[in-house]
C-alpha cells in the first residue's frame, strides 16, 4: 500500500488566505502537512503565529531542501511568477492562488511542469471554494462539454446584489464591498472584468485545451451598467450578472467572453448572490450541473488551497488532457450575438453593423435597442465601451449561421417579401 508523502510547506503570504490556511492546517493533523517557514513583506506587523516561523527572505524557502511544497498566496504578480518557477526548478511542488500570474504565463508554466515533472496546482485561483478546475480536468470529456456559464468574481456579484436587492447606488455598493473585504482598495481589477477574464483563461485550458492570453478574450465588467438597465432587467423578471462564458459552436470552435447578462430570476445563476460564485456546466449526457459556493474570503479560499495540498500526498498533477490527449479546440470569433445596448445618443451606435434591430425604445434621458450583431463588430472594438454606452447580453445570446438565416427569412416574411 502506498504511503502518504509527508508534506513540509513553505508559505508565501500571511494575509487573509495565508492566515486562514495556517489555522486550517492546525485543525487537520491527519493531513501530515506542516508549515516550516512563512515569508512575509513586513516583519514589524503583529501576527497570530510564532515569530520563529517568519522571515522576509524568500530564498530561505526556495533553497530549503526539506521544504517540498511551496504555497504562494500573495498579490504581487511578478514575485508570484518568480516564486512558482524557481520552486518548480528546485524540485518542489507548487500551490498557487494567483490567477493573474497563472493566466498571463500559462505557456511558460506548462512547459516548466513538463520539464520538471513537478505539480503546479491552483484550484483556489478560480471560484475559491468550488472545485471547478478538478472537475473539468477529471470528469468532463472535451467532446461532450457543450458550455460553461459562470459567475467567477465575488466582488462584482456582491455589488450587483446590493444594487438590485438593497437599491444601493453603484458607488455605495462598491464602498460597502471594500469595507467588507470583498473588493480591493483599487477596485478596477474586479469592477472592469480583469479578474474574471483571468479566471476564464484558466477555465478554458481545463475545459477545452485552449491556451489564450487574457487580453485576447473579449471582456468588460460592470462599470458601464446604467441605473435604467437595472429597471429594464426588473421589468423582464431578470437580474444582471457578470458572466464568464465558453460555448462550443456547431462549427467546432469555442465562443468565449466575459460580459454582463440579463439572467432570468428562475435561472441557476440568479440564485448566486453577494460574494458567492456559481458555475453551470452543460455537457452531452449529464445535461446541466450547477456548482455553488463562496468565491472569496479567508476560509473558503484556504479550503481550496488545502485540497490541493492534500492531493499532493498522492503526487497528483494536472494532466491537461484536453490539451495533450485530445485535439485542442480553438477560440472562434465567427458567430453572432444578440445584444441589449443602452445609450444617450444614436450617433455613438454603429447601426449599419447590426444584422437586425428587433426592438428599440427611446425616452428623453436614455435609449436602448435589442439587436443581432456579428461578434467581430464587438471583439477589440471600443464603440460599446465609450460615451456612456452599456452592452448587456440577453439570456441565450449566441447565434450561429443557421440561426441568422432563419432570422433573415423571418424578417423578409414580416416585410411581405417572401
Amino acid at each position: 500500500m502506498e504511503t502518504h508523502k509527508q508534506l513540509t510547506i513553505g508559505l508565501f503570504g500571511f494575509g487573509v488566505v495565508g492566515e486562514g490556511l495556517y489555522k486550517i492546517l492546525q485543525q487537520t493533523p491527519s493531513l501530515k502537512a506542516s508549515i516550516k517557514t512563512i515569508v512575509i513583506k513586513d516583519a514589524s506587523k503583529k501576527r497570530d503565529a510564532p515569530a520563529a516561523l517568519f522571515t522576509t527572505d524568500r530564498d530561505v524557502i526556495l533553497n530549503d531542501p526539506e521544504i517540498n511544497v511551496v504555497v504562494e498566496v500573495i498579490n504581487d504578480t511578478a514575485a508570484a511568477y518568480y516564486i512558482a518557477t524557481t520552486a518548480l526548478k528546485n524540485g518542489k511542488s507548487v500551490v498557487s492562488a494567483s490567477k493573474k500570474m497563472l493566466a498571463e504565463n500559462l505557456p511558460a508554466l506548462l512547459q516548466l511542469q513538463q520539464e520538471t515533472r513537478q505539480s503546479l496546482l491552483y484550484e483556489a485561483a478560480v471560484c475559491a471554494s468550488i472545485p471547478v478546475i478538478r472537475n473539468l480536468e477529471e470528469y468532463y470529456d472535451n467532446d461532450l462539454l457543450h458550455g460553461i456559464k459562470a459567475i467567477v468574481n465575488g466582488s462584482t456579484n456582491f455589488i450587483l446584489t446590493k444594487i438590485f436587492e438593497d437599491k444601493l447606488e453603484f458607488k455605495q455598493a462598491l464602498i460597502l464591498a471594500q469595507q467588507l473585504g470583498f473588493a480591493e482598495s483599487d477596485p478596477k481589477l474586479d469592477v472592469e472584468g480583469y479578474d474574471a477574464v483571468n479566471k476564464l483563461a484558466l477555465l478554458l485550458i481545463h475545459a477545452y485545451g485552449i491556451i489564450e492570453a487574457p487580453e485576447n478574450i473579449c471582456f468588460t465588467g460592470i462599470q458601464a451598467i446604467h441605473a435604467k438597465d437595472a429597471i429594464v432587467a426588473q421589468e423582464r423578471n431578470s437580474t444582471i450578472k457578470l458572466v464568464a462564458y465558453a460555448q462550443k459552436l456547431k462549427t467546432g470552435g469555442v465562443a468565449s467572453f466575459v460580459l454582463p447578462q440579463f439572467v432570468p430570476l428562475d435561472d441557476h445563476l440568479a440564485f448566486v448572490k453577494n460574494e458567492y460564485n456559481g458555475v453551470v456546466i452543460e455537457s452531452g449526457f449529464s445535461d446541466k450541473q450547477f456548482f455553488f459556493g463562496k468565491g472569496a474570503g479567508s476560509f473558503p479560499t484556504a479550503s481550496a488551497v488545502l485540497s490541493d495540498i492534500s492531493s499532493l500526498r498522492y503526487q497528483y498533477k494536472y494532466e491537461y488532457k484536453k490539451l495533450y490527449h485530445h485535439t485542442p479546440n480553438q477560440l472562434s470569433n465567427d458567430f453572432h450575438l444578440k445584444v441589449f445596448v443602452s445609450f444617450d445618443d444614436w450617433k455613438y451606435i454603429p447601426r449599419e453593423k447590426f444584422e437586425s434591430i428587433e426592438e428599440w425604445h427611446a425616452s428623453e434621458d436614455r435609449k436602448y435597442l435589442i439587436g443581432v450583431i456579428h461578434f467581430s463588430n464587438i471583439y477589440k472594438q471600443n464603440w460599446w465601451k465609450e460615451n456612456n454606452v452599456s452592452l448587456i447580453l440577453p439570456h441565450d445570446p449566441i447565434m450561429e449561421e443557421i440561426d441568422i438565416k432563419l432570422l433573415k427569412k423571418r424578417s423578409l416574411e414580416l416585410a411581405g417579401i417572401v
